[in-house]
């Protein structure tokens, strides 16, 4: 029997609704599901910042209209070293700077600090709490004294 006078061979259904164009299978328009979320240093950075930026600003009525904004590095130095936040009381700002904060700062002094997640966070929301009791010229204790009250 010759080659052009055989009987085409039965395709499975099943392969040609596993494969897309191309023999290709499918694909998600971004990237594929099984892949985690993208989460950055600065992602993480904003979230912290905006949640302690959200509790003091239900906690304390002057800082409602006031708007915490992230920058990277400042321009300059001042007189004490490297600022890790600048206060602009006459535009009602208050700008953390992130590289500073999270790379200059330790908690309790530590010579060392630990580098999990959550001592990041503590770093973090202990400067914007000290940001805005500096705009507030308060002590930072004094912003949030019911969150503390049980030690």
């Amino acid at each position: 029997m010759k080659w052009w006078n055989r009987p085409p061979k039965p395709v499975p259904a099943r392969a040609t609704a596993r494969h897309g164009r191309h023999g290709r299978t499918g694909r998600s328009s971004i990237v594929r599901p099984p892949l985690p979320p993208v989460d950055t240093r600065y992602e993480r950075f904003d979230v912290a910042v905006g949640s302690a930026a959200e509790y003091l600003r239900g906690a304390w009525p002057e800082l409602r209209d006031v708007s915490f904004e992230i920058a990277g590095v400042p321009s300059a130095p001042d007189e004490d070293g490297v600022p890790r936040w600048r206060i602009d009381r006459e535009a009602r700002r208050i700008i953390l700077f992130r590289i500073p904060v999270e790379r200059l700062s330790r908690i309790h002094g530590d010579e060392f600090p630990r580098a999990d997640d959550l001592h990041r966070r503590l770093i973090i929301e202990g400067a914007v709490f000290r940001a805005a009791a500096d705009y507030l010229d308060r002590d930072p204790w004094d912003l949030a004294p019911d969150r503390y009250r049980w030690y």
